[in-house]
């Protein structure tokens, strides 16, 4: 979510900020509301993970440019094992200057860079066998 009113879609309790009813929680125990594309930075997910003993953490979403790149360097920089499943995670087209880059090769720039170092990369098929 975002605190800018400049970026309305992502606004709290706007349709941005809401949960997509085909991955809504079976039962919510805890909500972190983040502000900035690290999902650690100014919340307390890091905490709430070590005190449950999670070590690994496996991340789908929106933008692959943005809050799935952010977020799986922070967990490893923090020392969590990162597996990002790339398949459930978009992003969408880029320019800077006079240079378009399509959302398909924004997604697999930021994939293929997270690869090994930051993180296991798999697919959704994969990762549910």
């Amino acid at each position: 979510m975002s605190a800018d009113p400049s970026l309305g879609v992502f606004l709290p309790e706007s349709e941005g900020a809401d949960i997509h009813e085909s991955v809504l929680p079976k039962e919510v125990k805890t909500v972190i509301v983040k502000n900035f594309p690290n999902s650690f930075l100014k919340t307390d997910l890091e905490s709430k993970l070590r005190d449950n003993g999670v070590t690994k953490v496996i991340v789908i979403g929106m933008m692959t440019h943005m809050c799935i790149d952010a977020t799986a360097r922070a967990a490893v920089d923090l020392g969590f094992e990162m597996t990002v499943i790339e398949d459930a995670c978009a992003t969408l087209d880029l320019s800077y200057n006079e240079h378009d880059v399509p959302a398909e090769q924004v997604h697999y720039s930021f994939i293929a860079a997270l690869n090994g170092m930051y993180a296991e990369i798999t697919s959704t098929e994969d990762f549910l066998k």
